[in-house]
């Protein structure tokens, strides 16, 4: 059986981890572009989302951001998690504001990868900054598994 061409393959895996991931559907989290190494997910600040200053909470932010990192790095149908990740909140989000987290590979070797989320609003404007670290570990991604390390 051949493998499907790059693009098709970073489609089925990311349509088969969506079908499975409660969270970032049920956050509202639509994705929106898809493509070997790289992932935009939208999401809309609701009232569920909103913390005591009037504003979006930032782990919500950070479950956006990260749900974009995972996304990108299983694009290649090899399970991967989350190895590390770090973010710097530049500005904040209001209710309805929609955020798009764009993630792209910087690096990526034979178990580890390295990738970059910028979560903008609707006016383009930079809200947070998010690095994550990436490990490989057994399985596929479009298998209904669980990874193993």
């Amino acid at each position: 059986m051949t493998q499907p061409d790059p693009q098709t393959l970073a489609r089925e895996c990311a349509d088969a981890m969506f079908s499975r991931d409660h969270a970032s559907r049920n956050l509202g989290m639509e994705i929106v572009a898809i493509g070997p190494g790289t992932a935009t997910l939208t999401m809309t600040v609701d009232d569920r989302m909103i913390q005591g200053h009037g504003m979006c909470h930032g782990g919500y932010m950070f479950t956006l951001a990260d749900s974009a990192f995972a996304f990108a790095c299983n694009t290649y149908d090899l399970a991967t998690v989350a190895a590390g990740c770090s973010i710097e909140y530049m500005a904040s989000a209001r209710k309805g504001d929609q955020l798009t987290a764009r993630a792209i590979e910087r690096a990526r070797g034979r178990r580890t990868g390295v990738y970059d989320i910028e979560i903008t609003n609707q006016d383009g404007r930079t809200v947070a900054l998010f690095r994550g670290k990436s490990h490989q570990v057994q399985g596929s991604v479009r298998d209904t598994g669980d990874p193993q390390e």
